[in-house]
């Protein structure tokens, strides 16, 4: 167990971050930006703008941002699976873009390398935005007056030097700067605030780091947290769906050696396949139902949880840890349990401070994209639809 740092965390913030981002920038890690994709105001802004157009799916009905909203904490909560063109739906739950950026890995089972290579991927999936290749986008973008403005902008090209590469770049530097930090956790460990927490959420903490053994993989360092190890863990869910056909599903994959893209829209097709988690990308036995470690930050706002989004609040979350990495008692404990995982003994009131802590985790103020369509208003006459969130 580690003591609690009073230390601010400056550095990042004054190499790094300027403006609404620095606000928003403690207890974050350094920003991660690729050196031949710098981060430039005008990238940013066509990144947002290509980030909401429906366009760029068959159907003209679905953007990346139909399954990450900034409404819904850039996840497509409350839904447990996304859902795509005609209402198709896939196998996992939308993971939030805010902090993408620190990720080592993108997607569930860490097929994309970077927020660059992982872009392309769902405008050419069958049950995402369903286009056949990426020459629609470049055609579109090509063509449009406001993007040929905005490209020549970002990238000093015209428009018929525009790339597929170009558009990748702009959709990944936005989503880079989707960051939040500055919870209530944040100005109490790294800010020294002192008020900051409750007295709760204190218990919560002295919980995350010790007896609950969160911090084990949902990482505090002294000047920063991640909330995440990166790495890859099967703690028991979905992974039973599959237990009578692991051996032939692990044994089609090995025979198969399928690449990156015929692995996108197996995993998100097949149910089955879906569990294989981190197997379906290296084909090693140890990471048969394992799935990366979301971040815990801000996750108060993009429930259901788990990459299958099979369950729906905090407080079933801690209790299938504390059971053991079993959701419902007397289900089978998997095969392929992670070591680490284990029945944690935590009392209900133990349970109700873990939750509370994990609350603290949100920030002060979340990024609203430019392009970000309004809610809709309810139409006069009419009860409003209740599309709050259930806390």
């Amino acid at each position: 167990m580690f003591r609690r740092s009073l230390l601010m965390f400056g550095a990042a913030v004054a190499t790094l971050a300027t403006g609404a981002l620095a606000n928003n920038y403690l207890g974050l890690p350094p920003l991660p930006v690729p050196a031949d994709n710098p981060i430039t105001p005008a990238k940013v802004t066509l990144g947002d703008k290509l980030f909401h157009d429906v366009r760029f799916s068959s159907t003209g009905t679905v953007s990346c941002a139909t399954c990450h909203d900034a409404q819904t904490g850039f996840t497509d909560g409350p839904r447990s699976v996304s859902e795509g063109i005609e209402g198709k739906t896939g196998t996992r739950n939308a993971p939030t873009v805010l902090n993408a950026a620190f990720n080592d890995s993108q997607f569930w089972d860490g097929r994309s390398p970077d927020l660059e290579d992982q872009s392309q991927h769902p405008f050419t999936n069958p049950v995402e935005m369903g286009l056949k290749d990426h020459q629609p986008i470049v055609d579109i973008v090509k063509s449009d007056p406001a993007y040929q403005k905005m490209f020549q902008e970002a990238f000093g090209v015209s428009s018929d030097q525009v790339t597929f590469a170009h558009v990748q770049k702009a959709i990944a530097t936005f989503e880079r700067t989707m960051v939040a930090g500055n919870s209530p956790f944040d100005q109490w460990f790294y800010g020294g605030k002192e008020d900051a927490l409750t007295d709760q959420q204190k218990r919560g903490y002295e919980l995350f780091i010790g007896k609950a053994r969160c911090a084990d993989c949902h990482t505090i360092e002294q000047t920063h947290a991640s909330f995440t190890d990166g790495n890859f863990h099967n703690i028991g869910v979905g992974v039973n769906k599959i237990r009578d056909d692991v051996e032939s599903l692990a044994s089609a994959f090995l025979k198969a050696k399928r690449t990156t893209e015929e692995v996108d829209v197996e995993v998100l097709t097949n149910p089955k396949s879906s569990e294989l988690g981190r197997f379906a990308v290296e084909t090693n036995f140890d990471g048969l139902g394992a799935f990366k470690t979301p971040t815990l930050r801000n996750i108060e706002l993009t429930a259901p949880y788990m990459h299958d989004g099979s369950i729906k609040t905090l407080e079933k979350v801690v209790e299938h840890y504390n059971n053991g990495g079993v959701t419902n008692p007397g289900d089978p404990v998997s095969d392929f349990l992670a070591g680490g995982i284990r029945p944690l003994n935590l009392e209900k009131q133990e349970q109700a401070d873990l939750v509370a802590f994990m609350k603290a985790l949100t920030s002060a103020s979340i990024p609203k994209p430019q392009f970000a369509a309004a809610p809709a208003a309810p139409a006069k006459g009419k009860a409003k639809k209740n599309t709050s969130r259930k806390k």
